[in-house]
């Protein structure tokens, strides 16, 4: 067999799991997304267009979307109805984050994710993603951007509010 066959073949059955596991209300994880220092299971990790058509859910399937980078750029553009959760990479965005996870049950889907920065610099992501599970919260997602949210999300056109 060819390589180029080969190949064509192999990317087929990637996309008949992905397909099968589609059907059957399952997502593939983000091959892609896997973080270099596995802080973050890739399972537990979703790609933009996975959250976007959750945005307009109501009551327990809709996540609360938090933001953890930096302010100016949540106030710039955000997902609608996400809110500011505070830098995780400082105490005191850890202290709001915190503070607003403090009455939620811990099975409450939440997303976390910051787009300051390509993936593999974010300084924000993985600790409050930790902050979260040591906490006991179980139904964390952690948006992947790949670049920033500016591309990843605004250019796209995916939806946006701005302020707050």
């Amino acid at each position: 067999m060819r390589l180029s066959t080969a190949l064509r073949n192999a990317g087929l059955v990637v996309l008949c799991v992905a397909f099968g596991q589609a059907l059957a209300g399952q997502s593939a994880p983000p091959a892609q997304a896997v973080p270099a220092d596995d802080s973050i299971p890739s399972a537990q990790l979703m790609l933009p267009e996975q959250l976007v058509p959750l945005l307009g859910k109501t009551g327990a399937d809709k996540p609360l979307v938090l933001q953890v980078g930096p302010h100016v750029f949540y106030a710039e553009a955000h997902p609608p109805g996400a809110e500011y959760g505070g830098a995780g990479n400082q105490e005191s965005g850890l202290q709001a984050l915190r503070d607003r996870v403090k009455s939620l049950p811990h099975d409450r889907f939440v997303v976390l994710y910051c787009g300051c920065c390509p993936w593999k610099k974010c300084p924000n992501v993985h600790p409050a993603y930790q902050q979260l599970a040591s906490l006991g919260f179980h139904n964390v997602k952690v948006l992947y951007i790949a670049d920033n949210f500016g591309k990843d999300w605004v250019a796209k056109g995916y939806p946006v509010e701005k302020g707050r």
